[in-house]
């Protein structure tokens, strides 16, 4: 499947859309290839892109003063990944992006996404939707972060990213928990006995 038909079937199951509207989202849309660990935006430089993931995985993470990393967001095939804050304000990013698989992209910058927010009514609706999905993931991450043991955290990982879990390192997903690599060891280990 080329690049831009993933996308447009990721389009047309959220919205209607004509061929012509297609067309136009499709010349909107930059093409990127990243290998494994090359970096599509690195902390200290402003946001240009959103990315929409064809295939492969990226992640975005912060890394805190001590040097130990923070993953925010994984995004495997046909998930969107982006600092918002950067991308609206034009301001540094506080925020790394890298692949963790050889990863092919669909790049858009602010004001192209202005231009189709505008022009195509669909895609308008298609990324409100997005964004109230994206939101309600966030605060169910913030509540189960705050309120959650280390394992139900791993549970609730392993249920809601399957795919995931199986395609990332052990302290990716202990850094995405907020829990240590030993304890993701741990969980392992207790789950596999019951």
């Amino acid at each position: 499947m080329s690049l831009f038909n993933r996308l447009r079937v990721y389009l047309e199951a959220r919205a209607a859309f004509t061929e012509s509207e297609l067309e136009t989202i499709k010349a909107t849309f930059v093409p990127m290839a990243l290998r494994s660990g090359e970096f599509l935006q690195r902390a200290g430089e402003p946001a240009r892109h959103a990315a929409f993931v064809a295939q492969g995985c990226i992640r975005m993470y912060a890394i805190d003063s001590s040097g130990k990393e923070h993953i925010v967001q994984f995004a495997p095939e046909d998930w969107w990944l982006s600092d918002s804050a950067s991308l609206m304000t034009g301001t540094p990013s506080q925020y790394f992006i890298d692949a963790i698989e050889d990863s092919e992209l669909l790049l858009l910058d602010p004001p192209s996404h202005q231009k189709l927010l505008k022009e195509i009514p669909g895609y308008a609706a298609g990324f409100q939707t997005g964004l109230q999905k994206h939101a309600a993931a966030k605060d169910r991450r913030i509540i189960n972060a705050l309120s959650t043991s280390a394992e139900e955290r791993y549970l609730d990982f392993v249920q809601t990213y399957p795919s995931i879990v199986l395609r990332v390192p052990q302290w990716m997903v202990a850094s995405y928990l907020g829990i240590s690599p030993e304890t993701v060891s741990r969980i392992r280990k207790n789950l596999s006995r019951k």
